[in-house]
């Protein structure tokens, strides 16, 4: 990706590569203060791009987003400016077909409503008023329609039904909850019996408001969006607006265990009679995120193959509608795409994903299916795509999400945004490398090292080893407010960070070595990249080295304890796994652990307990600080409490911190900067501290 001179000078700012010594080390305090980009929006003519922008109060642990915009045809080339009210908190925008209104949700009346604004003006309008929080929505191309996404109880009639249950349940004295199947509960909430589900809705006229909706999903006992992290990229609206297309699992029973979502499609245009046809019920495995050419004669999609494996590759899937038949684009490019959207033309789809260590933005031929890297270094989080040009978030090791404009055939791109200028230019960064070497079964890993901020040629620094989690994910050039390396770089630390097998844009078969393998094949890669890391980054000091990890990564904290204790001074396990058979009977997603271990604990017992932390507990004897949210339901807090009861009863040198009001994530500001004051001063103890202010 060639870089418009004002984005390279800012690249330039914040690689570090030249920083000075009275710049500021990052640390948690600057990083939570930073405001986060998000949510670009191009209008329909290309004129205007549209961002959100969250702005933290960190003394009150709270944070308000607004939308910001930019007309991008003006001479003058002015900054975006504030578009809504300070006042409101707002999310989820997008244009009005005719490029004229912008429409967003925000709870300012007490729950979560549509509201609109004219591109043009300075006051917001609420247009709906519903009974529940709307929880996603999407526009019908010719602007008469809307489908709305509404957590229900299923046999509801209407919506006043599912408020007058909610407001029962909350007068009711009993807290007790029965169950008669699985989930019981789904990342931090316990199920209660709604679901996320559609409803269709005509769009007033101007200065109208929203009328009664209809359910569009009648009959489909499953969540539209999906829960937990499901949105409205899951249902897609036809050219000609007369029928809408929606992704969800229908498992009943089975749910916990299923991947099997499929693709429904349903005609709007006959109110009180909607009947969703299954448009991919010979595929037992995931179909998801679909979208329309724009003659509406194909259908593009997202689609695995394994039923049960969360993390086997998404292939782009084209489907003649007329006859049913399907194909895949691009069978050649061994890469999981993780968004898709088509040109106005239908010549050319565009997808994110993984690859060698980056996030970028790809054009894909939709005919020959040939593969073209658009948006290159960094990751891409987010992008639209309007009138032959790309709006996109880019953030890397050293930056977070700057705003770019890009024609959508590729080329120059032109950074929009200067939100965190100031904060960026007075930051010292550390610099960063990929590295590789030769891992498990000889085969090329990859990973990445950092420099302490302020570095000094000829000085020895302690080391932060970081594991990621998933285990299918990846250390790899992006942002993140929860592992950020420039957090340790900015104590004075050097980073290490290792792609072990299992890590995702390597190909799919790197990614699938992990399984049934959690124990040998990555530990053998993180073992040798940590020794290929020491001979060639002169400035590590092996004698003071911490490894951290979250998730899968605290599952290796907990699987190093007892296996590869020698280089470590000490440990750190955020909600790590302590029991495997355990975690296989008390997790909520089963499909993950039976997938990951072959069967059910109680079919295949012995692939449990082959990597089993718990049964090398004798052998701890490295000092470990433990982190748990006590709403993690994907790894129960009593994985966490087993961890630190083992250590304590051994006499070995621990902690343990707990969040009663977070889950598998941290994300409360105070709690944020808590777990990172923590974290630090557990490294300090035992690994110094370098240049920590």
């Amino acid at each position: 990706m060639r870089v418009h001179p004002v984005a390279g000078l800012l690249a330039l700012l914040i690689a570090g590569a030249s920083a000075a010594a009275d710049k500021t080390p990052f640390d948690v305090r600057r990083m939570v203060a930073l405001e986060r980009l998000s949510s670009p929006t191009l209008s329909p003519d290309g004129r205007f791009a549209l961002f959100a922008v969250r702005q933290a109060d960190v003394p009150a642990n709270k944070a308000k987003t607004g939308l910001w915009i930019e007309n991008l045809l003006a001479r003058d080339a002015a900054p975006p400016v504030r578009f809504t009210d300070e006042a409101l908190n707002v999310n989820s925008p997008s244009f009005a077909p005719d490029g004229k209104t912008v429409y967003f949700l925000s709870a300012q009346s007490g729950s979560m409503q549509l509201w609109a604004q004219p591109v043009g003006g300075t006051q917001a309008v609420q247009i709906s008023d519903y009974p529940l929080d709307i929880g996603s929505y999407k526009l019908s191309p010719d602007g008469r329609q809307i489908a709305l996404s509404f957590e229900v109880f299923p046999d509801c009639r209407d919506l006043d039904c599912t408020k007058q249950r909610l407001d029962a349940k909350a007068a009711d004295k009993s807290s007790g909850m029965l169950f008669d199947q699985l989930f019981v509960r789904h990342w931090d909430t316990y199920a209660d019996g709604r679901r996320n589900q559609l409803f269709l809705a005509p769009m007033p006229a101007a200065g109208g408001k929203l009328t009664v909706a209809a359910k569009l999903s009648t009959g489909i006992d499953g969540d539209i969006p999906s829960k937990p992290f499901g949105d409205a990229s899951e249902y897609a609206w036809s050219p000609d607006s007369r029928s809408l297309v929606f992704s969800v699992r229908i498992a009943g029973k089975t749910e916990a265990w299923s991947t099997n979502f499929d693709l429904f499609q349903v005609d709007t245009g006959v109110h009180g009679r909607f009947r969703p046809r299954n448009l991919t019920e010979a595929n037992p495995a995931w179909d998801t995120a679909p979208v329309f050419s724009p003659d509406g004669k194909t259908l593009y999609y997202l689609a695995m193959k394994r039923p049960g494996f969360e993390a086997d590759r998404f292939a782009i899937m084209a489907m003649d509608l007329a006859t049913g038949r399907s194909r895949e684009v691009a069978p050649g490019w061994d890469r999981s795409a993780g968004s898709l959207s088509v040109s106005a033309d239908g010549k050319t789809l565009y997808a994110t994903a993984d690859d060698m260590g980056q996030h970028p933005l790809f054009a894909i031929d939709a005919r020959s299916g040939a593969v073209t890297r658009l948006a290159a270094d960094g990751s891409v989080k987010e992008y639209d795509i309007a009138a032959g040009r790309i709006l996109f978030t880019r953030d890397t090791l050293a930056s977070p999400a700057q705003l770019y404009l890009m024609p959508a055939s590729g080329g120059s791109a032109r950074l929009i945004s200067a939100n965190n200028r100031e904060a960026i230019a007075a930051t010292a960064w550390g610099e960063f490398e990929q590295f590789k070497f030769s891992g498990w079964n000889d085969e090329t890993v990859h990973g990445y090292v950092v420099k302490p901020a302020n570095y000094v040629k000829g000085r020895k620094y302690p080391i932060a080893f970081l594991i990621h989690g998933g285990p299918q994910g990846s250390f790899g050039n992006g942002w993140s407010y929860r592992w950020n390396p420039q957090t340790y770089a900015g104590q004075g630390y050097a980073v290490v960070m290792i792609d072990f097998h299992g890590s995702t844009g390597y190909g799919q078969a790197f990614t699938d070595a992990i399984s049934g393998h959690w124990g040998d094949r990555p530990l053998e890669d993180l073992q040798k990249g940590y020794a290929a890391a020491l001979a060639k980054y002169d400035f590590l000091d092996e004698s003071r080295a911490c490894a951290l990890g979250a998730s899968y990564g605290g599952y290796m904290v907990n699987w190093i304890a007892g296996n590869w204790p020698e280089p470590w001074k000490c440990l750190v396990n955020h909600d790590g796994v302590f029991d495997n058979r355990m975690m296989g009977y008390a997790t909520e997603e089963l499909w993950f652990t039976e997938w990951e271990n072959g069967g059910t604990p109680f079919a295949v017992p012995g692939n449990y307990e082959k990597f089993n932390p718990v049964n090398h507990v004798a052998k701890w004897r490295v000092p470990m600080l433990v982190v748990q949210g006590e709403l993690d339901y994907r790894i129960p807090t009593e994985q966490g409490l087993a961890t630190f009861t083992a250590l304590q009863r051994q006499g070995i040198e621990s902690r343990l911190l707990v969040f009663p009001d977070e889950n598998h994530w941290v994300l409360k500001t105070q709690n944020s900067i808590r777990w990172h004051d923590t974290v630090n001063a557990w490294l300090r103890r035992h690994i110094g501290g370098g240049d920590a202010p």
